[in-house]
């Protein structure tokens, strides 16, 4: 069902980061926006919850939910992300499908109509990674190109244009492209020689090229290199080197840049204090990061306690979330709250929670992580406990990982975004770490399914 959306300017904003992890039980990817929240379970369908006033949830109604309710009509989902009041869905045929607010063309389907179901953004094919901004989109094909659509106002889109685009514009001047992001109204993306680019609004420095002007075409970031992801906050952004060391920079009222002061700053500076991260993710005034121990540390605004670490206070510098551990994903958006998932495939969520995007069945805030029940119940019980716990490191990998599990493995069988076995290694009953060598495969998504007698645990990573 359709819905025409008044023009006005939409209140809340979200980010997505798309993040790899132990796939394991339960959620397999999440992602949050500004107050609503989105999942997909093992056997590719949507979950969404938090708030549905454009029909962002994808469920085929308007009420917002605080519980976890199934999106509509797309299955075989891989990855999802959340917009400010839209949503979009990565299949597992390489298309593209999105739900909720329409004004300026970000469900990508040609029109302004906003809708409560999802839809096919149009033209796309061969996709391997989306992103989500504010009002703009971002979808990475398996030939490197980034296209994208949406409003443009401040050149988001990157197309050196400032008119908004109902489908999905190619951006000509880039190649190579490995990694998308997108913050509010700038988007970054990280090239195949692990350099960072980036484009759009720039009033507090978000680009990270030394100004403070907008740019509608991308720009090098030339103070960085090796580079292995990136996110992008409200008003400012981050990035992973291969080192695991994070670099931050743009707006930082709140200490979100982690740095130690409250000042913005139109240059990458390092993140105070924490080595060994694996991933990142910035929401409106805060940021995460999650260590190689499954430890997640936080720094920056905490109003609404989305730090989760018991208090409501800022700080400028990162601390540890003490009571989770095992954690292989992370996720915030730029409402104030936030999600992590443990290596069993329990999900945690903590922070604001006004329009229910906790999921936790209340409307109430969070200083702590609390743990998200009703996500994937579809699932039979002997579907959780026949799951066992398998790591994969480096990811996003060049080629070149280890996976390893805690029980004896018979078997690992690898398959492209289409399906397509692109690798099958037979064991002798193993357990512990083996090394994989993929370098000679194309850059992208690919599913490691872990095989232990009549049991099978399956993982996502990107190559890069």
């Amino acid at each position: 069902m359709k819905k025409r959306i008044p023009l006005f300017p939409y209140l809340l904003f979200s980010i997505f980061v798309m993040l790899s992890g132990v796939e394991a039980s339960f959620s397999q990817t999440i992602s949050c926006s500004a107050s609503h929240s989105l999942s997909f379970c093992t056997d590719g369908t949507g979950r969404a919850w938090g708030r549905n006033a454009y029909g962002e949830l994808g469920y085929g109604t308007w009420p917002d939910s605080n519980v976890p309710v199934g999106v509509n009509t797309v299955t075989g989902i891989i990855a999802v992300a959340a917009g400010g009041g839209h949503s979009i869905f990565l299949k597992s045929d390489s298309t593209v499908w999105a739900s909720g607010w329409n004004a300026y063309g970000q469900l990508g389907d040609g029109s302004i109509i906003s809708s409560n179901s999802p839809v096919q953004v149009n033209i796309l094919t061969g996709i391997i990674a989306i992103a989500a901004g504010w009002e703009h989109c971002l979808a990475l094909k398996s030939d490197s190109t980034v296209w994208v659509w949406g409003r443009n106002n401040f050149g988001q889109l990157g197309n050196g244009l400032i008119t908004n685009s109902t489908t999905p514009l190619k951006i000509n001047s880039l190649t190579g492209v490995t990694a998308i992001s997108a913050g509010a109204y700038h988007s970054l993306i990280i090239k195949s020689d692990s350099t960072i680019r980036t484009w759009g609004r720039n009033n507090f420095g978000q680009l990270g090229n030394g100004t403070t002007i907008d740019r509608n075409v991308p720009q090098l970031v030339s103070s960085l290199s090796g580079i292995i992801a990136v996110a992008g906050g409200f008003r400012h952004s981050l990035a992973l080197k291969s080192d695991n060391t994070v670099f931050a920079w743009g707006w930082n009222n709140y200490g979100q840049l982690g740095n130690g002061t409250y000042a913005d700053t139109t240059l990458p500076l390092p993140v105070s204090t924490v080595t060994g991260i694996t991933a990142i993710a910035g929401g409106f005034g805060h940021s995460l990061a999650l260590k190689n121990d499954g430890t997640v540390w936080t720094w920056g605004w905490n109003l609404y306690g989305e730090l989760g670490n018991g208090t409501n206070n800022d700080n400028n510098v990162p601390t540890q979330i003490n009571s989770l551990t095992g954690i292989t994903t992370i996720a915030t958006g730029g409402g104030m709250h936030s999600i992590a998932k443990e290596n069993n495939g329990t999900v945690w969520v903590w922070g604001r929670n006004s329009y229910g995007q906790l999921g936790d069945g209340t409307n109430n805030d969070s200083n702590v992580p609390v743990q998200l029940t009703e996500l994937c119940m579809d699932m039979s019980v002997n579907d959780v406990t026949e799951m066992f716990s398998i790591t994969i490191f480096p990811n996003p990998s060049n080629g070149n990982f280890a996976v390893t599990s805690d029980v004896e493995i018979t078997a690992i069988e690898i398959c492209n975004v289409l399906g397509e076995k692109v690798k099958y290694i037979p064991l002798a009953p193993f357990k512990g770490g083996i090394t994989i060598d993929l370098t000679n495969q194309s850059k992208g998504i690919y599913f490691i399914k872990v095989i232990a007698d009549d049991k099978v645990s399956t993982q996502k990573i990107i190559i890069n």
